[in-house]
């Protein structure tokens, strides 16, 4: 592999100067139909893995008929993309990754090479050609944000607000130093999503962001996701994890998130698409834990996800009618673009695949590497493609996976990457620029396509354009449900939102529009407004309202602020009239926090079935709380094991969750798991080299969806010290309610040393055996 590196990067060179060369013709380039257009008589050997031009590599892609890929910006014009958004020029913003996984150890992880780019169609043929740096000596930036008068950067740890003035960065400001703490790359917050409410929202976080009155908000609210984030047209989010097709929110983001003492709240974290079966259209053997029955099929080829990321709800209107309500889901590892197709009955939306047997679009180039997924000005589909070999990180990467990298040479070169459309073949495609007059703005809150109705009313709001207040009133009132609906939202982003508007939208028979009311009834309520307000929702629930009845519930947190006792009498209604319903269930427990045993005994009057949901989901909030309180002080344990804590924050916890209960479709509980403080060599040998398939804790069996499939160990990482892995493992040991004897350093030697040369995870029959 060494003596094959240098040769690699002059024929990189090369290519690149090639490019540079024909810039204009290649970028041209477009491909539309399957099967792949591959040259005459050129089979294509799968046991190589060469670096392609965006020409060559297009050539290798298959796309879903009647649609066409065209490529927009390649190297040396863009370098390892990860994240990008448009402004109201057509401008993309880009974020470049260029420091991750320099090689499969990760060497230079930490130098600040990152940078924001910025790349400008000159001559708006489509094609951008022209690159100017915004910010650099960034180490791993990963999501930005354009508002106001400058951008939000995430590079962890900090979230920092860069002040721009004629295309420069002239200012930064910290806005949360704890934006991104623990867990690593492939484990730490993202997506910096600018909602239809207002708020930034992000992956992999439980916390949203909004600057108001030249101050930062930050609020705690549901945890979601790992990479990338999307909306719908009604501003509900949508996400995954990394086996996971689409997650999604039934409700909408701001609600429910109050009760520590709740394990999740139904509507939030759904599986909007629970089918994660995938189609490679060439064999994928460079996936992690490739050597495990099941993840490959007998064509070498991926079975299910395995590292779904940056997903898109479809809101262009470019494709057709039957392309809205799509969510698009890439899959970097399978080389694929999945389409799902949603599906909204009341307030609960679900959805399937697209097709069987085959994807939207799929490569048989091992280095395309789609990581996310955009809406934009012209209606296409945008695809960040990192194109490079490696794309698992360090911490996780097996000596199998390692292998697959060496044969097939696939650590270098590191400085590509590419940006495409998919759009309709022989359709008139063309990027719309916002105007700066605001009139103009404010009839493009109802335009068809959902990225120009987002940026219309981002743009009136950043320039506080308060003379189309009255405008905004009138088409808030409109019967056009999307123009009603951002010109609500840009009405409150604006300050301007009065609870008359509010409450108006309650009355009409269109239920977005109620849903937008409900959710903004906590921008306008105060104590002059609760009455109104409460007597409104009390309406609601007099006419048996049932898509209203959940968000009542949430509601009742914000009128517990001005009226307790008018608040407690909506639950108390609500309870009475939903008691099976878990969507109402859990969003009335969300108001109780350590007041659910009361709440239950005074429900007994009213609701005379004690196994009603009702009162499951406050017994199991309640069991919760007191488990809680018999939690060991995990300051104390910081300090007894800073090296184990660390470890824990930075790799386990992500799916484990802080408190050690597990975190749903990721991983089970370690907070009194049998696995954990029972036999040693069982806990070390996990730990080292992984657990794949189904596992029983305390007598529940966990396997996919429910947790992900498969454990990755830490034991590959040489460089990992024994004595950090003692400490993590005697940390969870004693964490929580565990209790159990430490580990030392030597144990874990001495398992190591007859462990080593291990290559697969074990499986839980395997484990019962030591």
């Amino acid at each position: 592999m060494k003596r094959l590196r240098y040769p690699l990067l002059l024929i990189f060179v090369s290519l690149t100067l090639l490019y540079c060369k024909t810039n204009k013709q290649a970028r041209s380039t477009s491909v539309s139909t399957a099967p792949a257009q591959t040259a005459p008589n050129e089979p294509i050997d799968f046991t190589q893995s060469p670096f392609l031009t965006p020409e060559a590599s297009m050539k290798r892609v298959q796309l879903e008929d009647g649609f066409e890929l065209k490529l927009v910006a390649a190297e040396p014009l863009v370098s390892t993309p990860v994240a990008m958004l448009f402004d109201e020029k057509a401008r993309m913003w880009v974020v470049e990754m260029p420091g991750y996984m320099p090689d499969t150890i990760g060497t230079g992880e930490d130098q600040p090479n990152g940078k924001v780019v910025l790349l400008e169609d000159k001559n708006r043929d489509g094609v951008y050609d022209n690159r100017k740096v915004i910010i650099d000596s960034l180490v791993l930036p990963r999501a930005i944000c354009l508002i106001d008068n400058g951008i939000l950067v995430a590079e962890p740890t900090n979230l920092w607000f860069y002040t721009l003035q004629n295309g420069k960065a002239v200012g930064r400001e910290l806005v949360d130093a704890k934006y991104a703490v623990g867990g690593n790359v492939e484990h730490q917050p993202n997506g910096l999503l600018r909602g239809l409410d207002n708020w930034i929202y992000n992956a992999k976080s439980d916390k949203r962001y909004r600057k108001k009155g030249g101050k930062w908000l930050i609020e705690h609210t549901h945890f979601r996701g790992q990479w990338g984030i999307s909306q719908d047209d009604y501003g509900r989010l949508y996400y995954n994890n990394n086996s996971q097709n689409l997650l999604g929110d039934y409700f909408s983001p701001g609600f429910g998130a109050w009760n520590k003492n709740q394990r999740g709240v139904a509507g939030f974290n759904e599986k909007a698409v629970a089918d994660n079966k995938v189609y490679p259209i060439r064999p994928t053997p460079g996936v992690n834990r490739g050597y495990m029955k099941g993840v490959l099929n007998d064509s070498l080829k991926l079975n299910e996800f395995t590292a779904a990321s940056g997903p898109v709800i479809y809101r262009g209107a470019l494709f057709g009618s039957g392309f809205e309500w799509n969510a698009f889901v890439p899959e970097p590892s399978a080389n694929l673009i999945k389409r799902n197709i949603l599906t909204e009955k009341g307030y609960v939306v679900t959805g399937g695949q697209a097709y069987r047997g085959k994807e939207f679009l799929a490569s048989m180039d091992e280095r395309f590497r789609p990581v996310s997924l955009y809406n934009a000005p012209d209606g296409a589909l945008y695809i960040v493609d990192m194109y490079r070999g490696i794309i698992q990180h360090k911490t996780y990467a097996t000596p199998y996976l390692k292998n697959e990298i060496r044969k097939r040479e696939l650590t270098q070169p590191l400085s590509a990457g590419r940006i495409y459309k998919v759009v309709p073949k022989n359709k008139a495609v063309s990027a719309v620029v916002l105007p700066d007059v605001p009139e103009q703005l404010l009839q493009l809150l109802g335009n068809p396509n959902g990225w120009i109705r987002d940026k219309a009313q981002q743009t009136i709001i950043d320039r506080n354009y308060l003379q189309l207040v009255p405008g905004l009133q009138k088409a808030a009132q409109s019967g056009n449900t999307l123009l009603a609906i951002h010109a609500l939202w840009t009405l409150e982003g604006l300050g301007k939102l009065t609870t008359e508007a509010v409450l108006a939208t309650l009355e009409k028979p269109v239920w977005p529009i109620r849903m937008q009311g409900l959710t903004a009834i906590p921008s306008v309520i105060t104590s002059a407004s609760e009455p109104k307000i409460t007597a409104s929702l009390t309406k609601l629930l007099d006419a048996n309202d049932t898509l209203a009845a959940p968000y009542i519930g949430f509601l009742a947190h914000s009128i517990a602020e001005f009226n307790p006792s008018a608040a407690h009498q909506l639950l108390t209604r609500l309870s009475k009239a939903y008691p099976q319903n878990r969507y109402v269930a859990d969003a009335v427990t969300s108001n109780l926090q350590d007041q659910e045993t009361q709440f239950e005994q005074e429900l007994v009057a009213s609701v005379s079935d004690q196994n009603a949901t009702i009162y499951k989901q406050l017994r199991r909030a309640t069991a919760t709380a007191k488990n809680a309180l018999a939690n060991r002080n995990p300051e104390v344990l910081k300090k007894q094991f800073p090296k184990g804590e660390a470890l824990f924050t930075s790799v386990c916890q992500t799916c484990h969750g802080i408190d050690g209960n597990g975190i749903k479709s990721l991983g089970p509980p370690l907070n009194q798991s049998e696995w954990v403080t029972g036999n040693k060599d069982k806990l070390i040998s996990i730990v080292l080299f992984g657990l794949t398939g189904p596992v029983k804790v305390n007598g529940h069996v966990y396997q996919t969806p429910e947790v992900s499939g498969d454990m990755p160990g830490i034991g590959y990482d040489k460089d990992l010290p024994n004595e950090d892995i003692a400490q993590l493992l005697s940390y969870i040991r004693k964490s929580w309610r565990n209790n159990a004897e430490t580990i030392t350093t030597e144990e874990v030697a001495q398992k190591r040393a007859k462990l080593s040369g291990r290559q697969k995870a074990f499986t839980e029959a395997e484990l019962s055996g030591l």
